[in-house]
């Protein structure tokens, strides 16, 4: 399909509110950018995020922002102001609604995807099969199945799709995950995060009419939202399940995407997986928790265990960071090495790793320009792997049962390092927070099975929890089957 004719048809699809309809078997080639020629990109979702993916493209040489992308008329005309202060020369910037205007452009080169978590997997096969490459902030999929159509889409028009997890930027991590994998310390079992950052309640907004700035309909896109209510929009419309992902998979997905990556290489998804926690003290609008354990095996025996903490309190320590304990008894905690039974330890010291050097902006701008999607650091695999591993954490929490907080509640059959670390996150929620036992409700989930291969669940609950794994989808904002990408 010719660069006119494909413009013909996405105006076509524009006009019929089917833009998914880019299914055609063509591929649409991603532009060849020279050396010295500038790369155009677009920032969709300009609030918040979306100013840090602004000055990161700011600080690329030939790097040009050609489009600010916002369905909020009153956030997209502050933000060209403070853009155009920022630029040197002529301001070129052009400030839309839809990101669809801006894929029918034959020069643009890239898109930049910093919007409500909803839309990262439609916007970013949008951009494949447009033929621009992708930076896609964390989680890169709302749902566990619409991430396998972004990988179908990417090794089908072949661009570059970058993740938003900044740490698969960092040599020194990725020096200590190639230390990890090569036994250093002996076999890795547990690979353990932590997205433990105070948050406050949201409190309640009445439903009622979306604001004149806002375009609604534009906003919620993908999602099925029964009505407007300002919990929504701006930000914390992370705390809703039909737009976000709660903290396991906001800011834990940075964390999320750490412990996996220290697992053997050849592991993706686990075998087993559960979440348990609750939304305690707030009462609040808010569905998802503001404290969680998970945990999830691999089919080597490793696991990944996640620990979300936002409730404040005198005393909170925060704990966004990584730990990584091994099958003899040793650890490895805030960078220290500590034999089994010791509590005197010694730094850690590797070499630098092997990651696309110049931070998460420059290695994108590299990749694009060489056209090697490889060399994108948190590549569309990673992306995928990591993120379901927070939803099949979030669909066992949401499939859970009502049990009296205390310590029985955490249901872990014979793993008794799963029950070691629930505790002390249990021992925080009843000192530290003041949570009364027995007098306050953990929601228990599953043990949910998985297979890999299949990415579907198995076994007692598959019924339920396989539903979960794919969100429905408004008209004109489906997310194609994988056939159809």
């Amino acid at each position: 399909m010719s660069q006119l004719n494909r413009r013909h048809f996405l105006k076509q699809a524009l006009a019929t509110g089917a833009a998914t309809a880019l299914v055609s078997g063509t591929r649409s080639s991603a532009r060849v950018i020279g050396a010295n020629d500038k790369l155009r990109i677009a920032v969709a979702g300009v609030n918040g995020r979306g100013g840090s993916h602004i000055g990161g493209w700011l600080d690329q040489k030939n790097v040009e922002i050609a489009y600010l992308i916002d369905p909020d008329s009153k956030v997209l005309a502050g933000a060209m102001k403070n853009l155009e202060k920022k630029t040197k020369g002529p301001f070129v910037t052009k400030g839309i609604a839809d990101v669809r205007k801006a894929l029918e452009d034959p020069t643009l080169d890239a898109i930049s995807i910093a919007t409500p978590n909803h839309w990262h997997t439609l916007m970013t096969i949008w951009g494949a099969q447009a033929g621009k490459h992708v930076y896609v902030e964390k989680p890169m999929s709302h749902d566990a199945a619409e991430g396998r159509i972004a990988v179908a889409a990417q090794a089908k028009y072949g661009v570059v799709i970058q993740h938003g997890t900044q740490t698969r930027s960092d040599a020194g991590v990725a020096g200590l995950h190639e230390a990890i994998k090569a036994g250093k310390w002996g076999k890795l079992r547990i690979s353990y995060g932590y997205c433990c950052k105070p948050r406050g309640s949201i409190g309640h907004k009445p439903f009622g009419d979306p604001p004149m700035n806002l375009d609604w309909d534009l906003w919620k896109g993908p999602a099925k939202i029964e009505q407007y209510h300002a919990n929504l929009v701006h930000y914390n419309w992370h705390w809703f399940w039909p737009t976000g992902n709660g903290d396991m998979n906001n800011q834990g997905t940075h964390q999320l995407d750490v412990a996996r990556w220290a697992l053997d290489d050849d592991q993706t998804h686990p075998i087993r997986a559960m979440g348990m926690g609750g939304r305690f003290q707030w009462n609040d609008q808010g569905e998802t928790p503001n404290t969680m354990f998970g945990m999830a095996e691999y089919p080597n025996g490793q696991f990944v265990f996640f620990n979300v903490r936002n409730v404040d309190y005198k005393g909170y320590e925060r704990q966004v960071e990584n730990e990584y304990y091994f099958e003899d008894g040793g650890k490895i905690i805030r960078n220290t090495y500590y034999p089994k039974g010791s509590d005197k330890g010694e730094k850690v010291s590797v070499e630098k790793g092997k990651v696309t050097p110049g931070g998460n902006w420059a290695a994108f701008i590299a990749a694009c320009r060489e056209g090697k999607p490889e060399m994108a650091n948190g590549n569309v695999h990673d992306a995928h792997y990591g993120c379901v591993l927070g939803h099949l954490m979030n669909n066992s929490y949401r499939l859970g049962e009502q049990v009296p907080f205390n310590e029985k509640a955490g249901r872990f059959g014979d793993n008794k390092d799963a029950h070691e670390h629930f505790m002390k996150l249990h021992a925080i929620m009843r000192d530290g927070v003041g949570v009364p036992e027995d007098k306050a409700m953990y929601t228990v989930g599953p043990m949910l099975a998985f297979d890999p291969a299949t990415e579907r669940h198995t076994g007692e609950h598959a019924d339920a929890a396989n539903v979960l794994l794919k969100d429905p989808n408004n008209p004109g904002f489906e997310i194609p089957e994988i056939g159809n990408v």
